[in-house]
């Protein structure tokens, strides 16, 4: 199971309303290099090459919200990556960012770390498997 990170500027691009979880198109891209809490912005990391149906710049995702008795939950679409005439990889890390916003220009929300590299061989697929009972994250 991949684990999740959040990265520090999320917190406070949450704050104040640098994120519209409403309008905003929310991304899922792949990378090799390992993230830090510290990144803010999509051009601190190292994205993966495009090619073999790998689409610069990753996925979108559709977020959903809801909200329970003082909890809400932003839940995400899962994103299905297929390899195609060619490999995708290596990753490692399958990144979450808004790529609406210009200033910050594509503020990074969370990462998950799936433990080793992988690679997809032509006709593979692999699926960043967002929880549908817990979403990506809640806040209560």
């Amino acid at each position: 199971m991949a684990t999740y990170n959040k990265f520090q500027a999320f917190v406070e691009n949450q704050l104040i309303s640098n994120l519209d979880w409403n309008a905003d198109t929310f991304k899922v891209m792949l990378c090799n290099t390992a993230p830090v809490a510290t990144n803010s912005v999509k051009a601190d990391l190292t994205e993966i090459s495009a090619g073999s149906g790998y689409s610069a710049g990753g996925t979108a995702t559709t977020i959903t919200h809801s909200r329970s008795s003082g909890t809400s939950k932003i839940a995400g679409t899962d994103v299905v990556f297929t390899a195609s005439g060619g490999s995708i990889g290596p990753f490692r890390y399958a990144v979450l960012y808004d790529d609406t916003p210009t200033s910050p220009a594509d503020p990074l929300v969370a990462w998950w770390d799936y433990g080793s590299a992988v690679t997809l061989a032509s006709g593979e697929t692999f699926t960043v498997d967002f929880d549908a009972t817990n979403g990506i994250f809640q806040l209560a």
